[in-house]
């Protein structure tokens, strides 16, 4: 991008400051979009809000994932102490992943960075709540997608939750 074009992206526009006031802010450059008010935008900053909005999508599925994850490290790990309440939470979260999906389909092309991400953080949470020692867990996740997505755990004895 050029200097003048940087400057122009940067020009101050007219209502509140995105620094002062964030929520009059986004009121009115939603209302300055609706409208076709193309020059009263604060492009810069509204770029970076739209591409948070992306991250944040990308961060859900990701912590979605790492619950997933961290419970079935623990019911691999620690056989003696599974509960009810890790196979509520496997469903839970997979129910949540599966949404967050179908709303954002996008997100399918990046999910096995996606899942290196949970999983590391599931690997570390896992040690800690264990008191395992971490080498005790993969470096690299152990499940596949599938397994970590279809693998049953009963939450009653007599109703298995994929």
């Amino acid at each position: 991008m050029s200097v003048a074009a940087k400057t122009k992206a940067r020009t101050p526009h007219h209502g509140a400051s995105y620094e002062a006031d964030f929520y009059t802010w986004t009121q009115e450059q939603a209302a300055r979009l609706r409208a076709g008010a193309l020059d009263g935008l604060d492009a810069e900053n509204l770029a970076e809000e739209i591409e948070s909005l992306g991250r944040s999508e990308f961060n859900s599925l990701v912590g979605a994932y790492r619950v997933v994850l961290l419970h079935m490290l623990k019911m691999d790990h620690q056989p003696e102490r599974r509960t009810r309440s890790w196979a509520i939470s496997i469903a839970a979260q997979r129910a949540e992943a599966a949404d967050v999906l179908a709303d954002n389909p996008g997100l399918k092309r990046r999910l096995d960075e996606i899942v290196v991400r949970a999983y590391r953080g599931a690997r570390l949470e896992a040690a800690r709540e264990t008191s395992l020692p971490l080498a005790r867990f993969p470096e690299a996740c152990p499940y596949t997608r599938d397994e970590m997505l279809t693998r049953p755990f009963d939450i009653d004895p007599a109703s298995p939750i994929p």
